[in-house]
């Protein structure tokens, strides 16, 4: 074996082995959890990578003796609704901002990311005192107006940066038929802006489905409440007396869902994210 084909050889042994090491750090502590939520009592303080035996009473648990399965649901529509109507105005606002030449579009579109990279903790207080002005807190719709701050600027961003690439021929061709924006919006973008749509959706609805912060300061009642905010609520007193069960239990049903959806559309995600990043 020539050296060279032995460095080749090295290289690659290096390259697999970084792969492997980033996929085990990634991968851990969501199998970690699987295990820890088939374990009850002293059994969980025992470190152990293998659960001793297949004791569903943690997930038994937190769907009869907590709401847990009303969280979910509560999640669900809120998510949804996020992403539904980060959609409908994302299409209509990038029309205007990739194929409507105004003064100040690229101003304003920079601001609409710009509103993206606050942090949430800065615009806590204004959000509370708009969703209290209009009558929205402690409700759903108080919910999914809070998360549309957060998903509705990444959404505009992706949608416009596709929308420019599409051909001007067709928008044109649309109107010397007689059709209105509206229309070529409808009839003629919309199906070509699916390949941006489906990953940006559905990033909409991994954050609202993950966010936190103000799912806890905007949700008061158990009815409205969402299971980010129910899982943390899973507390009792010491860190020996937390119900460590029940919350991984907890984790992994909520976490499943969204890891199924990322590998199902991980291609579409990768092709609605680098959409117009290479212009040919």
């Amino acid at each position: 074996m020539s050296l060279r084909t032995l460095r080749h050889w090295l290289l690659r042994g290096a390259f697999v082995l970084l792969i492997l090491s980033i996929i085990a750090f990634a991968v851990f502590p969501f199998y970690y959890a699987i295990v820890s939520s088939l374990r009850t009592g002293s059994e969980l303080f025992v470190p152990s990578l293998w659960p001793s035996r297949l004791d569903l009473t943690n997930y038994r648990q937190i769907f009869v003796q907590q709401a847990f399965g009303r969280n979910i649901l509560n999640s669900l529509l809120v998510a949804s609704s996020v992403v539904a109507l980060s959609l409908l105005l994302g299409v209509t606002a990038s029309y205007a901002l990739g194929r409507v030449a105004f003064r100040g579009r690229t101003t304003l579109l920079m601001t609409i990311l710009g509103v993206s990279m606050f942090p949430q903790v800065a615009v806590l207080s204004g959000m509370f005192e708009l969703i209290r002005a209009v009558g929205l807190y402690d409700t759903l719709p108080g919910l999914i107006l809070a998360n549309m701050v957060l998903t509705l600027p990444f959404t505009v961003w992706v949608l416009t940066t596709f929308m420019r690439e599409l051909p001007k021929e067709l928008e044109e061709a649309a109107f010397a038929d007689g059709a209105s924006p509206l229309l070529v919006v409808r009839r003629v973008f919309l199906p070509l802006l699916w390949p941006a749509m489906v990953p940006a959706g559905l990033l909409a609805f991994i954050v609202a489905w993950n966010e936190f912060l103000f799912a806890f300061t905007f949700a008061l009642s158990s009815d409205v409440r969402t299971v980010p905010v129910a899982i943390a609520l899973l507390s009792g007193g010491s860190s020996q007396e937390l119900p460590w069960g029940p919350i991984m239990a907890a984790s992994v049903v909520v976490t499943v869902p969204i890891i199924a959806l990322v590998l199902v559309f991980q291609r579409r995600i990768v092709a609605g994210l680098t959409a117009g990043a290479v212009k040919g």
